[in-house]
Formats: structure tokens, sequence, C-alpha cells
């Protein structure tokens, strides 16, 4: 199982519309750069956990924990023109841009800060990517330590590596 951090702005589309949405499903559309494209396309595994993460916002932060419940296949809001995320070179029959379907699993009691986060970029999260200067990537893999350490800083009750939640 790999672990990842999913970058969203609050104002586009935050956790109250994930939770809103039918099943508190929906697909992680519109991503529209190469490398987190082929993440989303390669990498990202149905049972996948992460990190759902405000950006752009007052207090940019974990906010929740979604699942990867399908593998990537193509974006389809890249074919049609009225969609922000049209692209007219991507074809149906020669895709260029990829999603993932996210389910919400648990909204944190408390979100965890960026300014938190930062506390550790020197120690226990030196090289997790959402800390390195210049990261702008939407979509990111988080090591399986680094996963383990930001859950230890939650409020919420932790979910395991199962997807179940831990007992005390």
């Amino acid at each position: 199982m790999n672990h990842w951090l999913l970058k969203t702005e609050p104002s586009v589309f935050g956790i109250d519309d994930l939770e809103r949405s039918p099943n508190r499903t929906t697909s992680w559309e519109g991503v529209r750069n190469y490398q987190a494209r082929n993440m989303l396309r390669d990498d990202m595994r149905k049972g996948d956990l992460a990190f759902f993460y405000h950006s752009s916002c007052a207090e940019p932060g974990i906010v929740a924990i979604a699942q990867i419940i399908r593998a990537g296949y193509p974006d389809a809001s890249a074919w049609n023109p009225r969609s922000p995320y049209y692209d007219a070179k991507s074809l149906e029959n020669k895709p260029l841009w990829y999603t993932v379907d996210v389910q919400l699993k648990q909204r944190l009691k408390q979100p965890i800060p960026l300014t938190q986060l930062r506390e550790h970029a020197d120690d226990e999260l030196a090289e997790l990517w959402l800390l390195r200067k210049g990261n702008r990537l939407s979509v990111m893999p988080v090591s399986e330590q680094h996963w383990r350490f930001i859950l230890s800083l939650t409020s919420s009750d932790p979910i395991t590596k199962t997807g179940a939640r831990a007992r005390p």
C-alpha cells in the first residue's frame, strides 16, 4: 500500500465538498501537471490512503484522510469543452490526463497545520515532498515513516495500514 497527499484549495473543492459528495466519493479530476499525472496513472492503487490537504487558504494543512477506491483512468473532464479542465490536445483514444476516485474515510477532529508540519522539517519530516521548496504538486507521495509520524500529530483515532481504525 502506498500513501499520498492530495492538495486542494477549499474555495475550489474542499473537505466540505467531499463530505457532501455521493458516498463521500469524487474523481480527483483536473490535475494538469505531468509529474502528478504520472503518479495518478502509474502509481496510485485501489486501497491506498491519502492525506486530504487544504492549500491557498488562511491556514493550510491536513484536514482528513481519504482512500483511493479506483486506480488511475483517463480524466474525461479534459474532453469536455465546458469544463475548466478542458484540453483540446487530450483525445479519448489518446488521453493525456488521468484521475483516480477518492473517498473520505475520516475527517480530522483538528487539522494539522502546515506550520506544525514545518516544525519537524529538519528531523522526522525531512524529505517530505510537501515541505520541499518550490513544490506545487497537487498529488505527492508520502513515505510510510512520514505517514506514521503525521498520524501521531492528530488528535483523531489513527487509521492503520489496512485502513481500519487503530485500537488503543
